[in-house]
C-alpha cells in the first residue's frame, strides 16, 4: 500500500499497531475513520472487551471538535456499546449509506458520526432517515431502531432531571465554589471524565450538611450499579442526603453506573475513577487514600423472558432470576438450593419489582441450581439487575407456584386478615362468600394465593392496564373463574362507584344456618353477613399499586390512593366489619407520617406491620367502632391459622408468625 500511494499521496503514513492500544499521543487527530473495524472486533467470540478498549482509544486520540466516523452493519451488540461509549460529551448522529440502484444488499451499511464536545454535553442521537426509506433486512432494521430508541430513552431520562450537569473542568474553574474546601450542604451533579479516562460517569458530589470532627472519612466514593440507580434512596435528593448521613463522610461522591459500564470489572472501574475523584478531594485529607464503597447488586443470574411497552404502564419486563443472597421470605419454607424466581418489572420504577413468583417444574419441584440466598434490605418489590442473558429457547416444563408467596409483603398483607378473622370465620362457617377486592393486578400472585387458600373468598381484581392482565395470564398462569374476576378500569373510579351504590348496613346481626333453614339472630359484635353481601359492600379492600413518579419518595401506592377523597370512598365502600389494606413503600419518614396521619383522620382503628427486611410498611384500617385490641391478637391469629388452607404448613406458619408483629397505631 505504501508503494502504491507514495507518489500520489506522499504525506500519507501507514502504521501497523494494536487498535486497542494505539501508540499516538492524546488529542492527535481531527478524524478517525472506521471501515468495519469495530464490527470485526466485536464478533461473538471476542465479546465486548476489544471493542470497548478500541473505542476508548478513539476518544483519547481525537482533538476537541474531532469526528469519529464509523461504518457499521449496526448490529445490536455493536450499537449498544457504540452509543453508550459516546453518550456524554459527544454529538452523535446515524446515517444510512446509499447503495447503487441495481444492487440490493441483504444488509444495510450505516454511518455513525460522533463529534467530540465538552464532557457535560448530552444530546439525543439524531438520524437522517426514516424507517420506510430503508429497503433491506427487516430484522437488522428492527434491531437498529431498538438500540437507537433505548439509548435515546436513557439520554432523555438524564436530560429531564432537574439538576444541571457540570463537567469536572467547570468545577475546577470554580462553577460551584472552591473544591478544596468543604461547603456544608453543597450538592453538585457532574460528569466525571477526562482525556485519559476510559469511561464517563454521572456523579453527585455531596458535602455533609453538618460538619463534624467525628466523621469516619474525610472523603469517600460510593458506586451505585445501574440496577439500584433509580431507587429513591439514590435518585432523590432527600435519599442521597440519607446516604451521606449513614456513610459518616464529610464529602461523599456518589457515582452511578449505566449500560456503558456493563462489561467492565469493578477493578477496572475503580482504577479509572481514582484519578478523577482525586481531583474532587478536599484539602486536609492527610494523604490517605479515598475509600471506595459499592452498593450491592442482588442478582446472581438473570434471563430476559419478555419485554413489551404499554401505553398505560410503559415498558414492562418479564425475567427469571437467581439471587446472590436469599434470606428470610421463602428460605425457611423451601429445601436448600438455588431458587429461580419469575418477576414482572415496570421500568418506570426500575428499582421496584412489581411481582415475583417462585418457579417450579411439573410435579411442583422447586427449580434449583445449587446454593442461593436472597437479599435483605430492599423492598419486596425492589430487587432488580444482575448478569443478563437473552432467553431464546422456550422454558421446558416450567410453571408458577401459587402455593408459595415469594414476597414477604404478600405474607404481610395476609397476616392482617387476623384483624377480621372472627368475621371471616363466621362467614366460612355458614358458607357465605366474602368479597375481597385487590387494586393492582401485577402478575396476579396475591389474588391466586387467596383463591387457593381461602375458598370462601370471592376475589375481584381491579387493573387499569389490559396488557398487564394479558401478561399475568401468559407468563404467571393467572386464571379467571367463578371466584376470580378482573375489572379493567381505574382503582379510584371503581371504589368511588362502589361507595356511591352500596346500601347502608343495618343493626348488628348474624345469619346462621339452622336445621337447613336460614334464621336471623341478633349479635352484639357482628354486622349482618347477608346485609353486607346483598348491599355490594367490599369486605376486604387491598391497595397494592406502584407510583408513576418514584422520585417523589413514594414508591407505593400512587399518591391519589392516599389522598383524603379516596380514603373516604374506601371507608364508605367496605362493610362495617371490613378491612382496608395499603401497601406503603417509601424511605421517607415524612411521607410515611403523612400517610398515617391521613388514615387516622378517616378511620377509627389503624394498625401497622413494618417488615424487618424490607422498606414496606403494611397499613390496616378498620371501619368498625369496636377495633381489635392487642391482647386479642393471639386468639385472632389462631382463628386465621384455621382458615388458611395452605398446601405447605410452613407457609401458614409464616403468615401467622408475621401477624404477631402487627402494632396498633390508633
Amino acid at each position: 500500500m505504501l508503494r502504491r500511494n507514495v507518489r500520489d499521496r506522499p504525506a500519507m503514513r501507514w502504521r501497523v499497531m494494536d487498535m486497542t492500544a494505539m501508540q499516538f499521543s492524546d488529542e492527535t487527530f481531527d478524524i478517525v475513520l472506521d471501515k468495519g473495524g469495530l464490527d470485526a472486533l466485536m464478533e461473538p467470540e471476542h465479546g465486548h472487551k476489544l471493542g470497548d478498549e478500541y473505542l476508548s482509544e478513539v476518544k483519547r486520540v481525537l482533538l476537541s471538535g474531532g469526528k469519529f466516523i464509523c461504518l457499521t452493519l449496526a448490529e445490536s451488540h455493536v450499537l449498544g456499546l457504540l452509543f453508550s461509549k459516546f453518550r456524554f460529551g459527544w454529538i452523535t448522529s446515524i446515517h444510512a449509506i446509499a447503495h447503487k440502484s441495481r444492487e440490493k444488499p441483504s444488509l444495510q451499511t450505516f454511518m455513525v458520526i460522533a463529534v467530540k464536545e465538552s464532557p457535560a454535553v448530552l444530546q439525543p442521537i439524531t438520524s437522517s432517515f426514516n424507517r420506510s426509506s430503508l429497503d433491506c433486512n427487516s430484522n437488522q432494521i428492527s434491531g437498529m431502531y431498538k438500540e437507537l430508541d433505548n439509548e435515546n430513552r436513557t439520554r432523555e431520562e438524564y436530560l429531564t432531571g432537574s439538576d444541571v450537569l457540570h463537567s469536572l473542568e467547570d468545577l475546577q474553574l470554580g462553577a460551584k465554589g472552591a473544591l478544596d474546601k468543604l461547603d456544608p450542604g453543597r450538592r453538585v451533579q457532574l460528569i466525571l471524565s477526562n482525556r485519559n479516562s476510559r469511561y464517563s460517569y454521572r456523579a453527585v458530589l455531596l458535602d455533609a450538611r453538618e460538619q463534624s470532627e467525628t466523621f469516619l472519612r474525610h472523603c469517600g466514593v460510593i458506586i451505585v450499579p445501574k440496577t439500584r440507580a433509580h431507587g429513591w434512596l439514590y435518585s432523590s435528593e432527600e435519599g442521597q442526603w440519607k446516604v451521606v448521613e449513614s456513610a459518616e463522610t464529610a464529602r461523599l461522591i456518589m457515582v452511578f453506573l449505566d449500560s456503558s459500564h456493563m462489561n467492565a470489572s469493578m477493578d477496572d472501574i475503580q482504577k479509572d475513577l481514582s484519578p478523577l475523584v482525586k481531583q474532587l478531594e478536599p484539602a486536609n485529607n492527610n494523604g490517605s487514600q479515598i475509600p471506595f464503597m459499592m452498593v450491592d447488586d442482588p442478582i446472581k443470574d438473570r434471563v430476559l423472558i419478555h419485554q413489551v411497552t404499554s401505553p398505560f404502564t410503559g415498558r414492562i419486563t418479564i425475567d427469571d432470576v437467581v439471587y446472590s443472597n436469599v434470606e428470610g421470605d421463602v428460605s425457611h419454607i423451601l429445601p436448600d438450593g438455588d431458587w429461580t424466581f419469575r418477576r414482572m418489572i415496570f421500568q418506570r420504577n426500575e428499582d421496584l419489582v412489581q411481582s415475583e413468583a417462585l418457579l417450579t417444574r411439573e410435579g411442583s419441584t422447586v427449580i434449583s441450581s445449587g446454593k442461593t440466598d436472597r437479599r435483605k434490605g430492599s423492598s419486596s418489590k425492589s430487587r432488580k439487575g444482575g448478569n443478563q442473558r437473552k432467553n431464546n429457547e422456550p422454558q421446558e416444563t416450567l410453571k408458577i407456584s401459587h402455593d408459595y408467596l415469594a414476597s414477604s409483603y404478600h405474607s404481610g398483607i395476609l397476616s392482617g386478615f387476623m384483624l377480621v378473622s372472627s368475621y371471616l370465620e363466621k362467614a366460612s362457617s355458614i358458607r357465605r362468600t366474602v368479597r375481597a377486592v385487590v387494586i393492582g393486578l401485577g402478575a396476579g400472585l396475591l389474588p391466586m394465593f387467596l383463591h387457593g387458600t381461602m375458598p370462601f373468598i370471592h376475589v375481584e381484581v381491579v387493573e387499569l392496564d389490559p396488557l398487564v392482565f394479558s401478561l399475568a395470564r401468559e407468563y404467571f398462569n393467572f386464571i379467571e373463574n367463578d371466584r376470580m374476576k378482573v375489572h379493567i378500569t381505574g382503582g379510584i373510579e371503581f371504589v368511588r362507584g362502589v361507595a356511591s351504590t352500596v346500601a347502608p348496613t343495618g343493626d348488628a346481626e348474624i345469619d346462621r344456618k339452622e336445621n337447613g333453614n336460614l334464621k336471623t339472630v341478633q349479635s352484639p359484635d357482628s354486622e349482618s353477613l347477608l346485609d353486607s353481601q346483598d348491599s355490594g359492600e367490599i369486605d376486604i379492600l387491598v391497595v397494592d399499586v406502584d407510583s408513576e413518579d418514584p422520585s417523589s419518595g413514594l414508591s407505593c401506592p400512587a399518591a391519589d390512593f392516599v389522598e383524603e377523597p379516596f380514603l373516604k370512598d374506601a371507608k364508605s365502600s367496605i362493610s362495617k366489619q371490613g378491612l382496608f389494606v395499603v401497601n406503603l413503600v417509601s424511605r421517607s419518614t415524612k411521607i410515611k407520617e403523612m400517610v398515617i396521619s391521613r388514615l387516622k383522620t378517616v378511620f377509627s382503628h389503624l394498625y401497622s406491620l413494618q417488615l424487618e427486611e424490607d422498606v414496606n410498611e403494611i397499613l390496616f384500617a378498620l371501619k368498625t367502632d369496636n377495633g381489635i385490641t392487642e391482647n386479642q391478637f393471639t386468639e385472632a391469629a389462631d382463628q386465621l391459622q384455621k382458615l388458611l388452607l395452605c398446601r405447605h404448613p410452613k407457609m401458614t406458619q409464616t403468615i401467622v408468625d408475621t401477624s404477631k408483629k402487627i402494632k396498633r397505631l390508633k
